[in-house]
């Protein structure tokens, strides 16, 4: 895909440039200078930027945008010199649980269940791999299928089954997508066990993955201490990864000699703080923290905004039907490490403080190429979601680097620059500059606040840009799916975005007439959760801030006596946050009852009765609610009516189980007003 390439940016004089800070003169400014030289040898060798897709669901509207549009936002994530270029791509191997803003499908929802074609991450994977063939490749369990832990929501007891889990992902990703996994994780943020990680390096190294490299524990640094004493465990564990590190590492990370990941950091909303928080992290997870990678959940916010961490991603698409999508800030400041350096680069062995605030990094790749990138945040401006950010503070100032060993021949370096404008508005983003020239080895800028600034030996920059997409739409207000798919792309039906349980795609063979293609609820045991899935299964859709609606949808009980099915409306909960889920809830039951209730939990009871509904049969429901009063159809003929609603005023329409069972889902059909 073709792009056009933005060039800015003004004279030159002498050995600065810039317009500097307003109304300070050079003369008054901070200065600092600063030596690079790599003739005492180099630093830590760099590991590369990435991002995560999952933890949970982030990237499930994604997948349903039509093209071009599809393409280019792939293409602003990882195609080398075009926008964010990024080395890492981590996904979540999917276990069937509630792991942030949804459920991803496990390839294995049962002991003797293989299928390595749900869900979307080996799509993902196989795309960022078309455009960048050396991407990097992780996986991390968030949840784990329920019979992993045979009874216990605890993924341990049996090591050797959970290895067997987890490497079978990996040889389904080699065996039926070409995929070869780099690294893989434990369990995310949540207890390690270091039987289990040893176990898992056992049977890696049998199978011979012994390239696979163990990242642990995707929490905090506190494993590096029984890697210290534990040389097997030291062995077995190739990266020390801790989540959202504020920079910092602690002694006995440092003195397991391995390499240190901020695996998982930012997840803080992509406007143009957050883009501050992303710029400062980049530079200083190494500059404070010895940290040679850092990981951004999450890779792009397709998820429905209202879900918990809304936009809290590199860049924003949210929009399928419409085609929209938004280049976010966080994507440029990217560019502004990843399009000037790649994994296997050294960082140079300097302090990287500036004087007056901020940070800088000086790699090379050894050949005699140098970047550095230059980050001048302010407190206010950079603050991540979290940990808290202590006060510190940043002026303008002028900064004097001088090159020594192989990079004193340097007469030229390409600028590349952004600045944040919070006040006005006016972001400058990566910007190509004119060069500074280096005179008698050295060269000094003038930094103002809330800038980066690459200078690099490097040509091959580019920002890139797409035909602008389609203005943003709200969803249909008239929405049709009737699972009519022989052989669908993906397992899930589009925009539903599954909340606790599984909907998939399914062939009912058993029915010959109207229902042979239908969405099928498929997690049967309550998953070993990293979240508080909700006690009921549920799949949310469409518009948050819907208020009059009418949801119809066919519906199929296959668990006799005790199971039951629902449709809602104004459902206004989701996420981590699902147990919590209030809305307007019709259940139908086997045992030939039903329930209006006011709550997911179904403790909220706001009318019952008889129904005459069975399992086994398909059965028609309608719900239809208009401004405080609801009414409900069951195969086109009144079955309640007049139920007083008066939260919430707004939500998604749903579907869903009464529990963890089978049941089937057909002709969706919502209107709303």
């Amino acid at each position: 895909m073709g792009c056009a390439v933005l060039l800015w940016g003004w004279f030159l004089l002498g050995y600065s440039w810039g317009p500097g800070p307003s109304g300070v003169g050079a003369a008054a400014l901070l200065t600092g200078a600063y030596v690079l030289d790599d003739a005492g040898g180099l630093g830590r060798q760099f590991d590369g930027i990435g991002a995560i897709s999952g933890g949970g669901a982030t990237s499930r509207l994604l997948v349903n945008y039509q093209e071009p549009y599809r393409s280019q936002i792939l293409d602003y994530l990882f195609k080398p010199n075009f926008g964010a270029s990024l080395h890492i791509l981590k996904v979540e191997i999917g276990g069937d649980g509630q792991s942030t803003d949804g459920t991803e499908p496990s390839h294995m929802h049962y002991e003797n269940d293989e299928n390595y074609f749900r869900g979307y991450e080996w799509w993902l994977m196989k795309e960022a791999k078309k455009r960048n063939p050396k991407i990097k490749l992780i996986g991390l369990p968030w949840t784990f299928p329920a019979w992993i832990g045979k009874g216990e929501n605890w993924p341990y007891d049996y090591p050797d089954v959970t290895a067997y889990y987890v490497i079978s992902w990996i040889l389904g990703a080699k065996q039926y997508h070409n995929l070869d996994i780099d690294y893989v994780g434990i369990w995310n943020e949540r207890a390690f066990n270091s039987k289990y990680i040893k176990v898992l390096r056992q049977s890696l190294d049998r199978l011979g993955l012994r390239n696979i490299g163990i990242i642990a524990a995707d929490g905090d640094w506190s494993i590096s201490k029984e890697m210290i004493v534990d040389p097997y465990l030291n062995n077995a564990v190739e990266v020390v990864g801790a989540h959202y590190p504020g920079t910092k590492t602690v002694p006995n990370a440092l003195l397991t000699q391995k390499k240190l990941w901020s695996s998982e950091d930012y997840s803080t909303f992509n406007d143009e703080v957050g883009a501050g928080c992303w710029a400062r992290i980049l530079n200083q997870n190494y500059v404070n923290g010895n940290m040679t990678s850092t990981i951004a959940w999450n890779l792009v916010a397709s998820y429905y905004e209202e879900l918990p961490f809304g936009r809290c991603a590199l860049m924003t698409a949210q929009e399928p039907w419409s085609g929209h999508y938004k280049v976010e800030a966080p994507i440029w400041i990217t560019a502004h490490t990843t399009q000037f350096t790649q994994p296997g680069w050294s960082y140079l062995q300097v302090d990287g403080h500036l004087e007056g605030g901020g940070s800088f990094v000086a790699l090379t790749d050894g050949l005699g190429n140098l970047t550095i990138i230059i980050e001048t945040m302010t407190h206010n401006h950079s603050q991540c979601i979290r940990p808290p950010l202590p006060r510190f503070s940043v002026t303008p100032q002028r900064a004097t680097f001088s090159l020594k060993g192989s990079f004193c021949k340097v007469e030229t370096l390409q600028v590349w620059h952004s600045r944040l404008g919070f006040e006005s508005g006016n972001s400058s983003l990566f910007h190509q500059l004119h060069p500074v020239k280096v005179r008698k080895g050295s060269f000094s800028l003038d930094l103002n606040v809330d800038e980066v600034y690459t200078l690099t030996t490097l040509k091959t920059g580019q920002k890139c840009h797409c035909q602008e997409p389609p203005p943003s739409q709200p969803f249909p207000s008239n929405y049709k799916d009737d699972f009519n798919i022989r052989n669908p792309p993906f397992s899930e039906a589009p925009n539903f975005a599954d909340q606790t349980g599984v909907f998939e795609y399914f062939i009912n063979a058993s029915d010959p007439g109207d229902h042979v293609f239908t969405l099928r609820q498929v997690v049967v045991q309550r998953p070993i959760t990293w979240a508080s899935d909700a006690d009921q299964t549920i799949s949310v859709i469409g518009n948050f801030q819907w208020v009059n609606i009418t949801v119809t949808c066919d519906i199929y009980i296959e668990k006799p006596r005790d199971g039951g099915v629902f449709i809602a409306g104004r459902v206004d909960n989701g996420g981590i946050y699902v147990r919590r889920t209030k809305g307007v809830f019709f259940w139908v039951f086997a045992d030939g009852t039903y329930q209006v209730t006011g709550d997911l939990a179904g403790e909220e009871i706001l009318m019952k009765g008889l129904s005459g509904v069975r399992d086994n049969a398909w059965h028609t429901l309608t719900l239809n609610i208009q401004g405080t009063s609801a009414s409900g159809l069951l195969n086109g003929y009144p079955l309640w009516e007049n139920v007083t609603i008066s939260k919430p005023t707004n939500g998604w329409a749903a579907i869903g189980t009464r529990s963890f069972e089978f049941a089937q889902f057909d002709n969706f059909h919502v209107e709303a007003s």
